[in-house]
Protein backbone atom coordinates (compact mmCIF):
# COMPACT_ATOMS: atom_id res chain seq x y z
CA UNK A 1 0.00 0.00 0.00
CA UNK A 2 1.40 3.39 -1.25
CA UNK A 3 0.74 6.08 1.36
CA UNK A 4 1.51 10.03 0.72
CA UNK A 5 2.64 12.50 2.91
CA UNK A 6 0.94 16.52 2.29
CA UNK A 7 2.37 19.50 3.23
CA UNK A 8 0.48 22.35 2.63
CA UNK A 9 2.29 25.59 1.73
CA UNK A 10 1.16 29.25 1.37
CA UNK A 11 -0.67 30.23 -1.89
CA UNK A 12 1.22 32.64 -4.23
CA UNK A 13 -2.12 34.86 -4.14
CA UNK A 14 -1.98 34.67 -0.41
CA UNK A 15 1.91 35.57 -0.37
CA UNK A 16 1.65 38.26 -3.05
CA UNK A 17 -1.39 39.89 -0.86
CA UNK A 18 1.04 39.74 2.34
CA UNK A 19 3.97 41.42 0.95
CA UNK A 20 2.03 44.18 -0.72
CA UNK A 21 -0.11 44.50 2.70
CA UNK A 22 3.42 44.43 4.51
CA UNK A 23 4.57 47.03 2.42
CA UNK A 24 1.45 49.29 1.80
CA UNK A 25 1.59 49.46 6.04
CA UNK A 26 4.99 50.84 5.86
CA UNK A 27 4.21 53.26 3.52
CA UNK A 28 1.19 54.14 5.89
CA UNK A 29 3.66 54.13 8.67
CA UNK A 30 6.09 57.00 6.56
CA UNK A 31 8.79 54.33 6.21
CA UNK A 32 10.11 52.54 3.22
CA UNK A 33 10.06 48.13 3.84
CA UNK A 34 11.33 44.74 2.01
CA UNK A 35 8.64 42.12 2.49
CA UNK A 36 9.31 38.81 1.88
CA UNK A 37 7.53 35.25 2.15
CA UNK A 38 8.73 31.68 2.05
CA UNK A 39 7.33 28.43 1.66
CA UNK A 40 7.74 25.48 4.44
CA UNK A 41 11.40 25.20 2.31
CA UNK A 42 12.42 28.53 3.32
CA UNK A 43 11.93 29.20 -1.05
CA UNK A 44 11.06 32.46 -1.98
CA UNK A 45 7.36 32.89 -2.76
CA UNK A 46 6.89 36.52 -3.24
CA UNK A 47 9.03 39.63 -2.57
CA UNK A 48 8.18 43.37 -2.38
CA UNK A 49 10.67 46.31 -2.21
CA UNK A 50 9.12 49.67 -1.37
CA UNK A 51 11.10 52.56 -3.59
CA UNK A 52 13.97 53.73 -1.68
CA UNK A 53 14.07 50.67 0.64
CA UNK A 54 17.29 50.15 1.88
CA UNK A 55 19.21 47.53 -0.37
CA UNK A 56 20.66 45.60 2.74
CA UNK A 57 17.20 45.06 3.84
CA UNK A 58 16.26 43.03 0.70
CA UNK A 59 18.23 40.01 2.30
CA UNK A 60 17.28 40.61 5.85
CA UNK A 61 13.46 40.54 5.01
CA UNK A 62 14.36 37.00 3.34
CA UNK A 63 16.51 35.65 6.02
CA UNK A 64 13.87 36.95 8.80
CA UNK A 65 11.10 34.99 6.58
CA UNK A 66 13.41 32.09 6.46
CA UNK A 67 14.42 32.07 10.02
CA UNK A 68 10.97 32.43 10.96
CA UNK A 69 10.09 29.30 8.89
CA UNK A 70 12.82 27.15 9.93
CA UNK A 71 12.29 27.17 13.99
CA UNK A 72 8.11 27.56 13.42
CA UNK A 73 8.34 31.09 15.99
CA UNK A 74 8.55 34.37 15.34
CA UNK A 75 12.43 35.74 15.14
CA UNK A 76 12.11 38.17 18.23
CA UNK A 77 11.45 34.77 20.18
CA UNK A 78 14.42 32.69 19.08
CA UNK A 79 16.93 35.73 21.08
CA UNK A 80 15.11 35.14 24.46
CA UNK A 81 15.64 31.34 24.19
CA UNK A 82 19.24 31.69 23.70
CA UNK A 83 20.48 34.71 25.45
CA UNK A 84 21.23 33.18 28.37
CA UNK A 85 23.34 30.28 26.66
CA UNK A 86 26.87 32.40 25.24
CA UNK A 87 28.02 29.43 23.44
CA UNK A 88 24.19 28.28 21.78
CA UNK A 89 23.83 32.24 21.24
CA UNK A 90 26.80 32.86 19.46
CA UNK A 91 27.64 29.91 17.88
CA UNK A 92 23.89 30.86 16.16
CA UNK A 93 24.85 34.09 15.21
CA UNK A 94 27.58 32.53 12.93
CA UNK A 95 24.82 30.39 11.13
CA UNK A 96 24.20 31.63 7.52
CA UNK A 97 21.06 33.30 7.06
CA UNK A 98 19.79 32.88 10.87
CA UNK A 99 18.25 36.78 12.36
CA UNK A 100 17.41 36.67 16.14
CA UNK A 101 15.54 39.86 15.88
CA UNK A 102 12.17 41.04 15.35
CA UNK A 103 10.41 41.24 11.97
CA UNK A 104 9.96 37.24 10.97
CA UNK A 105 6.83 35.20 11.68
CA UNK A 106 5.68 31.91 10.95
CA UNK A 107 2.37 31.57 8.76
CA UNK A 108 0.26 28.95 10.75
CA UNK A 109 -2.79 27.12 9.33
CA UNK A 110 -4.35 24.62 11.46
CA UNK A 111 -1.40 23.94 13.45
CA UNK A 112 0.75 23.42 10.26
CA UNK A 113 3.90 25.89 9.95
CA UNK A 114 3.03 26.65 5.77
CA UNK A 115 5.44 29.64 4.99
CA UNK A 116 6.97 32.83 6.89
CA UNK A 117 7.45 36.35 6.24
CA UNK A 118 9.86 38.50 7.00
CA UNK A 119 9.65 42.29 6.88
CA UNK A 120 12.88 44.77 6.63
CA UNK A 121 13.67 48.38 6.65
CA UNK A 122 12.28 50.00 9.67
CA UNK A 123 12.35 49.90 13.46
CA UNK A 124 11.82 46.38 14.44
CA UNK A 125 8.56 47.38 16.24
CA UNK A 126 7.36 49.43 12.88
CA UNK A 127 8.99 45.84 11.05
CA UNK A 128 6.53 43.79 13.30
CA UNK A 129 3.31 45.95 12.65
CA UNK A 130 4.27 45.76 8.82
CA UNK A 131 4.36 42.31 9.09
CA UNK A 132 1.81 41.79 11.44
CA UNK A 133 -0.27 43.53 8.47
CA UNK A 134 0.86 40.96 6.26
CA UNK A 135 -0.49 37.70 8.31
CA UNK A 136 -3.85 40.00 8.90
CA UNK A 137 -4.45 39.90 4.53
CA UNK A 138 -3.66 36.08 4.62
CA UNK A 139 -6.61 36.02 7.36
CA UNK A 140 -8.65 38.11 5.50
CA UNK A 141 -8.26 36.05 1.99
CA UNK A 142 -9.09 32.72 4.21
CA UNK A 143 -12.66 34.06 5.24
Amino acid sequence: MSESVRQDCISTEAALAAVQAAVGTGSGLGCKVNAAVVDPGGNLIAFLRANGAFLHSIGIAQDKAYTAVSFGMPTAAFYTLVKDNPALRDGMAQRERMVAFAGGFPIVKDGAVIGAIGVSGASEEQDCLCAQAGLAAIQALAK
